[in-house]
């Protein structure tokens, strides 16, 4: 590997370091419902994005409200001497994939079947800093 090559390498990797995400995999809800509420938090502050999970009547509220705690005990861990009312952290991104499809069968008329598919999500939230200067 070249220096410049490894140069930049090491500066992606430096920047990555700095971005705190939380992963949650094979949530068993469609991710279209749960598209619903991350549209909700998106570009929100931490507090204010807790509060609208909570008080949420979709079901896919309750798996997103945890993964954010995660996420904030991500940034916690890797920023011991940082308080989070000072840092002003905010839902910087919310990615919502597609996961594993179970595929059932359901008895039809006349013989046939018709498919069920019962899908889950993958969920990815990362989390931002605003600097706010005192």
């Amino acid at each position: 590997m070249g220096v410049r090559k490894k140069e930049a390498a090491l500066a992606r990797k430096d920047a990555n370091k700095a971005i705190i995400s939380a992963k949650l995999r094979n949530v068993p809800t469609s991710p279209r419902k749960m598209r619903l509420v991350a549209d909700l938090v998106r570009g929100v502050d931490v507090d204010k994005a807790l509060n609208i999970l909570k008080f949420s009547t979709k079901e896919a509220s309750i798996n997103l409200e945890k993964l954010l705690l995660s996420a904030i005990a991500n940034w916690q861990a890797a920023n011991k001497d940082s308080n989070i009312e000072d840092a002003g952290l905010y839902v910087s991104k919310v990615f919502v994939d597609g996961g594993s499809m179970l595929k059932r069968i359901s008895p039809a008329p006349q013989g046939r079947a018709h498919r069920i598919r019962k899908r889950s999500n993958h969920v990815t939230v990362i989390l931002g800093t605003k600097n706010v200067s005192k």
